[in-house]
């Protein structure tokens, strides 16, 4: 099927975008959510660590029940208990059973877990009345993930899932790849600060706000260098002050002044440009570009389509700075 314009430009646009611009900073796992992994994480031990059982009822050595049947049942003697807690199974001998119950410890011997249900009880005593393979009920050690398995790749956004995986295995801290730094600006004569009055012909600035909050979301650490006036010298300083302490910048509104290409022209002023609006509803906004290897992206100044612009191309750009893997879907709408 032919991909969309949109789906073309991100591509485009994202496979552009380095990898893995930032630096490793340990994090404890209370620390680590959301955060992306900068190396890959083996396990340190098998998990379960140990056989278990996964259900309740009675532990008995399979040899024991092979000629169990309807017509030759074959009776046990309960001569113990293991709880979950306990270091070790007792020992029992042919013709005896351990109560066990859920996630105990269980022997690597062939021994099977007979539930309740499967058997007959009458006090200390019960029979069965047909054979248990080894294993039945009992989840061997390392069933789940063996040593050294990798558990969590680089480039991988810790949920909470991942970090609970970690913690089971006793992993205390993890190597995360630190937040690139985002400049935000908002463009505008029309715009003034959200905490003015509003007065009329002007409108409040929502967008740095909101820009900020989708950046952290999306991982990176946002720095709004205000809201700037269309002077394009101007603003170019800015700009190159901006490129010198952040690793991308984003750009609310100011596409076009008067006529001009304001924001295609100052994408050229500082570096290059890659991508000059898109064939979509509302995609002549999209502006983006390169100074070096850093990113600029360019949307709306309408919230809504800002907001839109920067999930489509903004924060695809900042995963791949963290490391993460390049996922564009096959069409975008």
């Amino acid at each position: 099927m032919e991909k969309s314009p949109l789906t073309e430009a991100q591509k485009n646009f994202i496979s552009k975008v380095a990898v893995r611009v930032t630096q490793a900073k340990t994090l404890n796992l209370v620390d680590a959510l959301g955060r992306t992994t900068f190396d890959g994480i083996a396990a340190p031990v098998d998990m379960p660590p140990y056989p278990r059982a996964i259900v309740e009822g009675f532990l008995v050595l399979c040899a024991d029940t092979q000629n169990a049947s309807e017509a030759t049942p074959t009776e046990f003697r309960i001569v113990g208990q293991i709880k979950p807690g306990d270091e070790h199974c007792p020992t029992w001998q042919s013709g005896e059973a351990i109560e066990v119950v859920t996630g105990a410890i269980t022997p690597e011997s062939a021994v099977a877990v007979v539930r309740p249900w499967d058997a007959q009880r009458n006090g200390d005593t019960f029979s069965i009345t047909r054979p248990f393979a080894p294993g039945f009920f009992i989840e061997a050690q390392g069933y789940d993930v063996r040593a050294g398995q990798l558990v969590v790749e680089p480039g991988m956004v810790l949920e909470a899932f991942e970090l609970g995986q970690l913690a089971g295995m006793g992993i205390v801290d993890v190597q995360c790849a630190t937040p690139p730094k985002v400049a935000l600006f908002s463009s505008g004569d029309e715009v003034v600060p959200h905490t003015e009055p509003l007065k009329p012909g002007s409108i409040l600035d929502g967008n740095s706000i909101m820009l900020a909050a989708a950046v952290k979301k999306a991982g990176g650490e946002a720095n709004f260098y205000g809201i700037v006036k269309d002077d394009f010298d101007h603003f170019v300083s800015l700009l190159k002050t901006a490129l010198s302490e952040n690793d991308m910048i984003v750009i609310s509104g100011g596409t076009a002044v008067g006529g001009r290409n304001f924001v295609s022209d100052l994408i050229k002023e500082v570096g290059e440009l890659v991508l000059d609006g898109v064939q979509m509803r509302s995609g002549r906004p999209l502006i983006m570009g390169f100074s070096g290897n850093k990113p600029l992206v360019c949307v709306a100044g309408h919230p809504p389509e800002a907001l839109r612009g920067f999930q489509l191309f903004g924060a695809p750009a900042i995963g791949r700075l963290l490391g993460q893997a390049l996922m564009i879907p096959d069409d975008a709408t």
